[in-house]
């Protein structure tokens, strides 16, 4: 089932968008991300996509995830699943934040440096449970919120997840992100085509097509952060739209 997940973006616990993942680069769209949450349950959402970027920055995360716990609030009231990501480096902080009713743990730097925890995540959480997110440029992959790039071909190690039982990838081509330039559609299709994984795209989401193209291209899901927050998509009608294609 393709699914749109609106995206809150949390900097030192207020919802936030980075241009192309930079830092210094910053929107801030609102103190209250329990607020947030609402306004996307009420439109209809049925997964919201939380990034705890100071934990993808290695800084410090704490309120990050005091506004994480109120999202969860909003969300368990609702019966809406959260997926949760940034910053998750071992099993410790991958069982907590399960723990506190995040639906699904999303993997990010971790699956470069230690790719022993990913297998483990796999095997202790089961894959429904375990999502990685892949930050790629030019068709190779970076880290640690995009600062650092690796010599890793993202089609490699997509390839290569799959193999150890990873089930869901989420895809961010960074050179597109906070942009609305429209998602790279292309890549998108080749890492399903090549995988077989359940892809979700990410970054650049500018309008419907968007959202349409990917319905239409079999992905299981796209994220919508930018366009949302700058009223260029109603995320109703959107999720109304793709249900009716369904």
């Amino acid at each position: 089932m393709f699914i749109i997940y609106p995206a809150i973006d949390l900097r030192k616990g207020q919802v936030v968008r980075l241009r192309e993942g930079n830092p210094d680069d910053q929107t801030t769209y609102s103190n209250d991300s329990a607020k947030i949450s609402l306004q996307w349950i009420q439109c209809g959402a049925a997964w919201i996509h939380v990034v705890n970027l100071d934990g993808a920055l290695d800084e410090s995360d704490s309120a990050n995830l005091t506004a994480l716990g109120r999202i969860l609030n909003q969300t368990s009231q609702h019966h809406i699943a959260v997926q949760f990501g940034g910053g998750l480096r071992s099993i410790e902080a991958i069982k907590k934040v399960l723990d506190l009713g995040v639906t699904r743990a999303i993997l990010g730097t971790v699956v470069i440096e230690n790719r022993y925890i990913v297998q483990e995540a796999l095997r202790e959480f089961t894959a429904a449970r375990i999502a990685v997110s892949l930050d790629s440029k030019d068709g190779v992959v970076r880290t640690h919120g995009w600062k650092t790039q690796t010599t890793i071909r993202t089609i490699d190690l997509a390839q290569e997840l799959r193999e150890i039982g990873l089930q869901t990838l989420i895809f961010t081509d960074i050179s597109r992100d906070g942009k609305q330039t429209g998602i790279n559609l292309q890549a998108t299709q080749n890492l399903v085509r090549q995988t077989k994984l359940n892809i979700i795209a990410s970054g650049g989401v500018q309008n419907m097509q968007d959202i349409l193209q990917a319905r239409h291209a079999n992905l299981a899901g796209i994220i919508v952060g930018k366009a949302l927050y700058e009223n260029n998509i109603d995320l109703k009608q959107a999720i109304l739209q793709a249900q009716e294609l369904t």
